[in-house]
């Protein structure tokens, strides 16, 4: 039997999904954890990704029986736009900076500032934020100049990963589309942008090649296959971003609207052509399949509802039973939960807002603006892709940690007044790097594969009637200016 493996090194853990290569049958899972971290500094050592990417490999073949040598295919997907500084000989210099560090945030206003939003955006297609490569490259030349100038390689999370297993520097369209120096409708690095850092630097050389979705990155290393427990020949795909690689697990198309419910929330459709947001809450991206992918990210997602939780002592189920019991008057209180700053908007340094309290507040009530403050936040990125002109007539469909939650889905449901459906697919991120993978190894077009390896849906949730929704999502919006305004800045 041939097998191939999907990987998902996303910022908690890494996840080595096993598919029959032929058939796409789910073989098996094996996962690890990451270390912890805790913004405004994120930071990993990119060493502990390949731990337990060695790891997640030993549980995944030990839970299906399968031989090292059955694996014969891999592709890497991972958390966006972190950086990876290498020295001349390949090392790291210094811990990973993740996309959910915001220390950087000043280096992003000055590349706004010095640039123009409208300019970035319409060479980009993004407006950088905190989150994005290029602030983080310009925040170590201003903090640590003894690393910047030991610096001679740059690379995301899933680049070291591949690097790790081919030797080769390599990239792919969505993960570039996420650095802030990738024009992803040209198709090219604008290294200008990189010369507002240092105009001295020759930009070109230090960035990975910048590989096709279907195109190979290599064959493993022997040490890595050795390492890993694979076959020594297996071949590497390009990789991608983690939402890009869920994209293609899920079988997404255009029309479809997918909700990420995880470290961050995500919401994104699937587009043949770019579109562009001149106010910066889309980013045009690049999909894993040779399209588009325009989404908006938050940085204040399950967390919130995790902090809740703690706060009235209670675990994920009697927080559900709470949020769904609670009484819906217009009137009832809104929590805008900008806990670690936010990302869209960009208020780095706001904090969480909640309105509207009175002393018959309830626990249920308490519970339920946490659920419906992280699904506000996302449904205004819905509202502006469906304003852009994405099609949005096809499923709604949830997915990540908070996709088990039926509050969560409930909620959705309320507010956007569709039918919510989710998956049999429990690492839809690791099973689209899969699909990748067997593409490549066959050398297929990945919608081929896509397509015949899509997971099945079931409807979650259905709008209940009344609700106020439309109420308190102007309340919301009112409390998220004051938000914006007290701290934002």
């Amino acid at each position: 039997m041939r097998v191939v493996a999907g990987v998902d090194s996303s910022t908690q853990s890494t996840t080595v999904l096993l598919r029959d290569a032929d058939t796409g049958a789910v073989l098996s899972v094996g996962r690890a954890a990451h270390a912890p971290t805790f913004p405004p500094v994120s930071e990993q050592l990119p060493s502990q990704w390949w731990d337990a990417l060695a790891e997640s490999f030993r549980l995944a073949r030990r839970a299906a029986s399968v031989d090292p040598l059955d694996i014969v295919g891999i592709s890497v997907a991972a958390q966006c736009h972190g950086l990876v500084a290498l020295d001349h000989s390949g090392e790291v210099v210094r811990p990973a900076k993740l996309w959910n560090d915001t220390t950087s945030s000043p280096q992003a206003d000055a590349l706004v500032e010095h640039f123009g939003a409208a300019e970035l955006v319409t060479r980009l297609g993004s407006l950088p934020t905190a989150a994005f490569t290029i602030s983080k490259i310009a925040w170590l030349a201003e903090h640590e100049p003894d690393n910047f100038a030991r610096t001679a390689s740059i690379l995301l999370p899933h680049d070291w990963l591949t690097f790790r297993l081919t030797g080769r520097r390599v990239t792919d369209r969505s993960e570039a589309s996420g650095t802030g120096y990738y024009d992803a409708r040209g198709g090219r690095y604008d290294t200008a942008l990189l010369g507002s850092v240092d105009p001295s630097r020759d930009w070109l050389p230090m960035l990975p090649t910048v590989l096709e979705p279907g195109e190979a990155a290599g064959t493993i290393l022997a040490s890595a296959a050795a390492e890993l427990g694979v076959s020594p020949g297996a071949i590497i795909g390009a990789g991608a971003g983690d939402q890009h690689a869920s994209a293609i697990g899920l079988g997404a198309r255009p029309g479809d609207l997918i909700w990420v419910l995880g470290t961050s929330g995500v919401v994104y459709g699937i587009s043949a052509t770019p579109v562009v947001d001149v106010t910066g809450t889309i980013d045009c991206v690049a999909d894993a399949a040779g399209g588009y992918q325009p989404l908006m990210s938050t940085l204040n997602s399950t967390k919130v509802t995790d902090a809740v939780g703690r706060l009235l002592g209670v675990d994920h189920d009697e927080l559900e039973r709470l949020a769904l019991a609670a009484e819906r008057p217009a009137t009832r209180p809104v929590f805008v939960p900008y806990l670690d700053g936010e990302r869209t908007p960009n208020l780095p340094h706001a904090r969480g807002v909640i309105s509207g309290l009175d002393s018959e507040l309830s626990r249920e009530q308490f519970a339920l603006a946490a659920y419906e403050g992280v699904v506000l936040g996302l449904l205004r990125g819905q509202q502006a892709l469906t304003d852009l002109g994405v099609a949005a007539s096809g499923r709604l469909v949830v997915i990540g940690g908070g996709s088990k939650s039926a509050a969560y889905l409930q909620v959705i449901a309320d507010f956007t007044g569709r039918d919510v459906y989710t998956t049999d697919s429990d690492e839809a991120v690791a099973a689209g790097a899969a699909v990748q993978a067997a593409a490549v190894l066959d050398g297929v077009a990945i919608q081929t594969v896509r397509d015949a390896w899509a997971p099945r849906f079931a409807l979650a949730a259905s709008p209940r009637a009344g609700g106020y929704g439309e109420e308190v999502a102007a309340r919301y919006l009112a409390a998220a200016a004051f938000a914006a305004k007290g701290r934002g800045v």
